[in-house]
């Protein structure tokens, strides 16, 4: 009960602040909702040790995707609190990669990298997603210059940590991680990073966005 109320209290929080700020605001339905902080409170399956944070072992939320799979479809929201979902982009091929937070060094390197070979992916939609709030995903794109790639929050609805395996239980941020989606659909490519400080595979994964293209 304690979780669920903190949870509450964060979602009302984050409610109110938008309200002060110049953005549309498309609020979450209750329905939509539920999916979210009755599953955390639920603690759905745990995977231990799959990933670590400066070789402290964390603890996963979810079931470990695997190549082959349907990829699941998802909510967030952008930096202007729109919603936004992966189906949007359906026979698309795509890349997410997702980050514990754009704050950090090697998130902020990793996004910019991912930007600049967006442009030079012609029909490869590129997706970084974390639990920032939109307000500072807006903020570190305008700082940044980020503009060849989609920067989304999973902060409000929280389906894709939960959905694609990659939820840190210990804080409720996301592994870094990237997947790869073909235009069937389906996953090509992933990569859970094991030690989270560290960089994903851009190489491997280029590659296999580019194999998806000619596929």
């Amino acid at each position: 009960m304690k979780k669920f109320m903190t949870l509450v209290a964060v979602a009302t929080i984050s409610l109110l602040f938008a309200s002060c700020v110049r953005v549309s605001v498309q609020t979450p339905s209750t329905e939509e909702l539920k999916g979210w902080i009755p599953s955390i409170e639920r603690s759905p399956k745990e995977r231990k040790g799959e990933v670590t944070k400066n070789g402290e072992g964390l603890t996963l939320l979810g079931p470990r995707k695997k190549v082959g799979d349907k990829a699941p479809d998802f909510k967030a929201v952008d930096g202007d609190y729109n919603k936004v979902e992966l189906k949007d982009f359906k026979g698309k091929v795509i890349l997410i990669a997702a980050v514990p937070s754009v704050d950090t060094k090697v998130c902020n390197l990793e996004t910019r990298k991912f930007n600049e070979a967006a442009s030079k992916l012609n029909d490869v939609v590129l997706i970084t997603i974390s639990h920032d709030l939109p307000f500072a995903l807006s903020r570190f794109c305008g700082a940044e210059g980020i503009n060849n790639i989609h920067v989304w929050s999973d902060h409000l609805y929280g389906q894709f940590g939960l959905k694609y395996g990659v939820l840190i239980k210990e804080n409720l941020l996301l592994a870094r991680s990237v997947f790869v989606i073909n235009k069937k659909g389906k996953i090509t490519y992933m990569e859970i990073v094991p030690e989270i400080t560290h960089e994903p595979n851009y190489e491997a994964a280029l590659q296999a966005a580019q194999d998806a293209l000619n596929d």
